[in-house]
């Protein structure tokens, strides 16, 4: 899975977890892509401390993940789910594998 990608499913479990301050950092780095320095310039500090912060916060989120596993679960059952929709043509069950999947 591509790194950016992680960050977003991680920050999606456990961002609720960040305070507002860093919410914000981490969305505008990695939801609405803005550089280091667009974010520095943007609340007046430096891009090291933009760096430094959002590197804290990967490891704080990945800190969640290693202790609650939300992710690693959340994977899990969508590959069970998909594995279960290929063992079946049912249109029934079919059905609602797919809103199973849609609830994910």
């Amino acid at each position: 899975m591509e790194k950016k990608e992680r960050l977003n499913l991680l920050y999606d479990f456990y961002g609720e977890l960040l305070n507002e301050n860093q919410r914000t950092v981490f969305e505008d780095y990695i939801e609405n892509d803005l550089s280091l320095s667009e974010i520095a310039e943007e609340r007046g500090i430096s891009r090291q401390g933009v760096h430094d912060m959002v590197k804290r916060l990967e490891k704080t989120l990945e800190g969640y993940e290693e202790k609650l596993h939300l992710l690693r679960r959340f994977q899990d059952i969508k590959e069970d789910v998909a594995s279960l929709k290929g063992k079946t043509k049912d249109p029934e069950i079919l059905k609602s594998l797919d809103d199973i999947i849609d609830k994910l």
